[in-house]
């Protein structure tokens, strides 16, 4: 992992200067977003309706199918997601639409999420203002606050297992089918995951007296947990690696924890292209109004960006075990160096 130390802004101008930097990139082109849609769609679709067939036959080899299926799921949320920044179609009927429609397909209320992410984007490194749209995580000294069962609790919480298995089942099947977090915050979150609730409903009756039931379910829930478990390692390995920056008011400023607590994950071409460049996640919390397809430019014409926050596949599977933010170094670190500090330290 690298980090440049020294001022990267082309201006001088630090870190605020960039927001102005990126402004040029935010204008989409329509025609291009409409050819990413259509080449995320029609296969995913394709890929749902062979598995599918092949399962309601008999030949199970249509199961392996589910894989590429829901890596062109994961890329339509990821499109859903640039709607909700509206940098897709940088038209607000067009983007609000699009990202209704494909709520249906991902599980997630569009309207609700939107939300929700916005106020992870306002607050993103803020040890203030945790708790909406992120990863929980906690300091050493809260967690040694806590009682015994409450760090069994958060401990379960940060088990790989729990974290990527479970998670993906409890958000996208249970958690987001009722506007957890905003109950008493207006109307439009509940209309937002009423209707998907209702689209989806309708969509899987549908589905269900095509290919029948037990098809339908395991077709369904392996796309979707598949693609849900990728989608929260991405943003995991997006805040949780190991030169993360938190800090509290009056130190906490946005453009600081924009690009220094977002990471540049670096993948492979395929991945770079299902993922839709997400792990260009530095520049996109500096500026979430560019689109997906155009964050490659901004590393393309500003190369020092790429040193910041750089994690490669390698790099990222070491970040499950940091869990705790530790203030007195100002870095993340596992259970076992907590328990190793001295309570005098905190």
């Amino acid at each position: 992992m690298t980090q440049a130390a020294t001022s990267i802004s082309p201006l001088q101008g630090g870190e605020r200067a960039w927001p102005k930097v990126l402004a040029s990139y935010r204008e989409p082109n329509r025609g291009r977003s409409l050819l990413e849609l259509t080449v995320t769609l029609l296969p995913f679709v394709a890929l749902w309706t062979l598995a599918a067939m092949a399962v309601h036959h008999g030949f199970w080899w249509g199961v392996a199918l589910t894989v590429p299926a829901a890596g062109f799921l994961l890329r339509l949320f990821m499109i859903q997601h640039d709607c909700g920044h509206g940098s897709f179609f940088a038209h607000r009927k067009a983007d609000d639409w699009t990202g209704r429609a494909i709520g249906v397909l991902t599980f997630t209320p569009y309207d609700y999420w939107r939300r929700a992410h916005a106020t992870h984007h306002a607050s993103a490194g803020n040890l203030d203002e945790r708790g909406v749209g992120d990863i929980t995580t906690l300091t050493v000294a809260e967690y040694r606050s806590l009682s015994q069962s409450r760090r069994l609790a958060y401990r379960l919480y940060r088990n790989p297992f729990v974290m990527f298995g479970i998670g993906p089942i409890w958000l996208f099947l249970f958690k987001q089918r009722l506007p957890f977090g905003m109950m008493r915050s207006g109307m439009e979150p509940w209309v937002s995951t009423m209707t998907t609730n209702l689209a989806i409903l309708v969509l899987a009756l549908g589905l269900v007296w095509l290919v029948g039931f037990g098809t339908f379910m395991l077709v369904q829930l392996s796309v979707v947990v598949l693609a849900g478990s990728a989608g929260i390692w991405l943003f995991y390995v997006q805040h949780q690696f190991e030169e993360t920056h938190w800090s509290q008011k009056p130190q906490w400023q946005f453009q600081d924890a924009a690009l220094h607590g977002s990471s540049y994950y670096e993948l492979p071409f395929v991945l770079r292209w299902l993922t839709a460049n997400i792990g260009i996640h530095h520049v996109h919390h500096l500026s979430s109004r560019v689109p997906y397809y155009r964050l490659p430019e901004v590393l393309r014409d500003y190369p020092e960006l790429r040193g910041i926050g750089h994690i490669t596949i390698t790099e990222s599977l070491r970040c499950v075990k940091l869990v705790l933010w530790d203030e007195n170094s100002q870095r993340l670190v596992s259970f076992r160096e907590a328990d190793a500090m001295p309570y005098q330290q905190l």
